[in-house]
């Protein structure tokens, strides 16, 4: 049975936002974003070079590509949920991802420094995020493409479910002919 493209892009489901949002919740979401960088690591550590160009689907990123994008993205969020914590419902800076997963850095450069970047950005992030006060966790910022405003307590969602996507993703690339 073939997958269909919309299965092979989000292999664990388009983010769902739970009804109710509550501490339990929200320290199991920081516990996936503070276990990332190990569970990377282990996915992609015995990978030769031939095997990081392997593809989650066709015309899909490459391995290399998706451990690069994590640490760019990341970064980005780690920068989000500090302008939110310091400024009044911020409108934070998009970035076009597709373009920077075509960049020299992203395409063509070794994974170890983004895994690198990503276990330095994932133990300061986890430490804030455990810090966080219901006030806190209430913040919102601005994102101009939607308009939408978004809490932190909803981005430490979309970010847990972000690192499980990619994760899968990887996992799947790994396991495809």
């Amino acid at each position: 049975m073939r997958e269909s493209i919309e299965s092979l892009k989000f292999p664990i489901g388009k983010f769902q936002l739970p009804e109710n949002i509550d501490g339990v919740q929200i320290n199991n979401w920081i516990n996936i974003i503070e276990n990332f960088p190990k569970k990377l690591r282990q996915e992609v550590q015995n990978l030769n070079e031939k095997e990081l160009k392997k593809q989650y689907r066709p015309n899909g990123w490459t391995i290399k590509q998706v451990v690069n994008h994590c640490a760019d993205s990341h970064m980005n969020s780690l920068v989000r949920f500090k302008l939110t914590l310091t400024e009044n419902t911020p409108v934070i800076k998009p970035y076009l991802e597709n373009l920077w997963a075509e960049l020299p850095d992203s395409k063509d450069f070794p994974i170890e420094s983004s895994l690198k970047i990503l276990e330095g950005i994932h133990e300061r992030w986890s430490y804030l995020l455990k810090s966080l006060s219901e006030t806190q966790l209430e913040k919102e910022f601005k994102h101009p493409e939607s308009n939408e405003f978004i809490s932190l307590k909803i981005n430490i969602g979309i970010y847990a479910w972000h690192c499980e996507h990619h994760l899968q993703h990887i996992i799947n690339a790994k396991n495809r002919n």
